[in-house]
């Protein structure tokens, strides 16, 4: 027996079980960044069906049914499933190095958090394999997504999955959070952390603050979909619009749990390749923690045409919550201006983001006057709005993080030639995808229609919309592409191939599993700066 379990011991593990087993928060770093690139495909073919499927008036390809099926689909896997675990990709790979900690503080939870995100989305897409998928819109809202409407498995499958990725989120927050309070090098004080950090850190606290709340809505939909619960059902004494304030309680913080890390990600781009430090850091913070509180103040704008909330506390707080926004972009500028500017391709995909996201911000407050609001509301203006912020701001600054941190990662440095022609081939198609949405909006096209009369006079942008839809898809060849030979054959990247500020380059690319065999001295928020130009005094194991 003890022969046995010798041998057994003694056995050599194969790299794929290494894998499937790690705690180690770069390995499941990576690990959310391949699951997150599966869903980005599942998404983006749903999302061509739907735009297929527009190109023209009439029903081309799909169903009503089906439509339904493929645009509920797509919203929720790429906010579930997509954006949020790539932030958490990153999150997971860089905050421990870059706050000089050995690991996650709770490094299982760390792997169970990760193996929660797949799991959770093959529960979700089941439902076209077992009658049906969701078919109520993302926002789900009753008496749509009731069992009358809904009848079928899709819903309740949804439901459970979402409460699987929000636990997910939840034990993520957690962890950050006490890594990042906890676990800082000697020196490393909260007002000398990366923005990213900071930025993980408000994100985590809202997380902990919204998700518990969907949560209880979900459960609540959930009783009233198969045990005749009435929460939600205004002819047995429930409230259609209890599940409108509990969604969007949580729904519009979610828009900056989605934006607020890729924020952090430019924040520590821009310094780098303009050879110029961030400037105004404290402000910055206070911009951020101020985004995070204003964050549970605007979710009622979603809701002023329901006629039952108050309209001039929310168009006021609508309006006051681009403020600090406004502050991250004045300081974003300034941090470039009259800088050594590189244009390498992570600062191509952060200018691209500032650009973008300044549209998708701009387009956004229209919604803050109820008069406006009125007219634009539930329309393709909306549409275009969420997609400027969360493929132009989220996913460009997504795709910023990997191209600056994939050296770290693999120790190979991308193509530059591949990695620009991916930025622009995705620039154009997003544009030429959402820019015409603004105008399908305010010629009244309503959202979520499957069809629509070839005399409404939609059919060339929606032509148009359709072309950019299938270029945004075509981008991501050269992309791959570029992983896959700077993999195998790629230039090797060096420890610091940026010459960058914080931690995380001042150990080896890749790290070892312990993160560092030394740290230079903290003295300021830019650690390695100072080291490199000898103004931090002597390192220190």
């Amino acid at each position: 027996m003890a022969t046995t379990a010798l041998r057994s011991a003694a056995r050599p593990r194969t790299s794929l079980y290494e894998w499937l087993t790690t705690t180690d928060h770069k390995k499941i770093g990576i690990l959310y960044t391949i699951s997150s690139f599966v869903f980005l495909g599942i998404g983006g073919l749903l999302a061509l069906g739907v735009r297929a499927e527009l190109a023209q008036p009439g029903l081309q390809f799909l169903n009503e049914s089906t439509y339904n099926q493929l645009f509920t689909m797509h919203a929720s896997v790429m906010i579930f499933w997509v954006i949020i675990p790539f932030l958490a990709a990153i999150g997971n790979y860089v905050v421990p190095l870059m706050i000089g900690a050995p690991d996650m503080a709770f490094p299982r939870i760390n792997a169970l958090s990760f193996w929660m995100v797949p799991f959770s989305g093959i529960v979700a897409a089941s439902g076209f394999f077992l009658g049906g998928a969701a078919d109520a819109g993302w926002t789900a809202y009753p008496p749509v997504s009731s069992i009358k409407y809904s009848p079928g498995p899709g819903m309740n499958l949804w439901i459970v999955a979402v409460i699987l990725v929000g636990t997910s989120s939840i034990l993520g927050a957690v962890n950050f959070m006490v890594t990042i309070f906890r676990m800082r090098a000697p020196g490393m004080t909260l007002f000398r952390m990366p923005i990213l950090t900071w930025t993980v850190l408000v994100t985590s606290v809202l997380v902990l603050m919204g998700t518990p709340v969907l949560t209880s809505a979900l459960v609540m939909l959930f009783i009233d979909r198969n045990f005749g619960g009435a929460f939600f059902d205004p002819t047995l004494g429930g409230s259609a619009i209890l599940w409108q304030n509990i969604f969007w309680f949580y729904s519009h913080p979610a828009v900056y749990i989605m934006v607020l890390p890729a924020m952090g990600v430019i924040s520590e781009i821009l310094p780098v390749f303009s050879r110029k430090p961030l400037f105004g850091y404290k402000a910055f913070v206070f911009a951020t923690a101020a985004i995070g509180a204003l964050g549970f103040s605007v979710w009622a704008h979603h809701m002023f045409t329901t006629g039952s909330v108050f309209l001039p506390f929310f168009s006021v707080m609508t309006f006051f919550i681009a403020v600090p926004t406004g502050v991250k972009f004045f300081n974003w500028i300034a941090t470039m201006w009259r800088g050594q500017i590189t244009f390498k391709t992570p600062m191509l995909f952060a200018v691209g983001f500032l650009s973008m996201f300044l549209i998708g911000g701009i387009n956004g407050v229209f919604s803050a006057p109820v008069p406006v609001d009125y007219a634009i509301h539930a329309t393709y203006w909306i549409v275009a709005h969420i997609h400027y912020v969360l493929f132009g701001g989220s996913f460009l600054g997504i795709m910023a993080g990997i191209y600056f941190y994939f050296p770290k990662m693999f120790g190979k440095m991308l193509d530059e030639r591949l990695g620009k022609m991916h930025f622009w081939l995705m620039y154009i198609g997003l544009n030429l995808t959402f820019l015409p949405m603004h105008v399908l909006g305010l010629a009244g096209m309503p959202r979520r229609i499957a069809d629509y009369s070839p005399t409404a006079g939609w059919n060339d942008l929606n032509l148009a919309a359709t072309i950019g839809g299938f270029t945004i898809g075509l981008s991501f060849i050269p992309f791959f592409w570029n992983v896959f030979i700077s993999l195998r054959s790629g230039e090797e990247a060096g420890d610091d191939p940026w010459e960058a500020n914080t931690l995380e380059w001042a150990t080896s690319s890749p790290p070892p599993p312990w993160n560092f065999d030394r740290l230079p001295a903290i003295t300021s928020e830019r650690p390695l700066f100072d080291a490199r130009h000898g103004s931090a005094g002597k390192d220190h194991a």
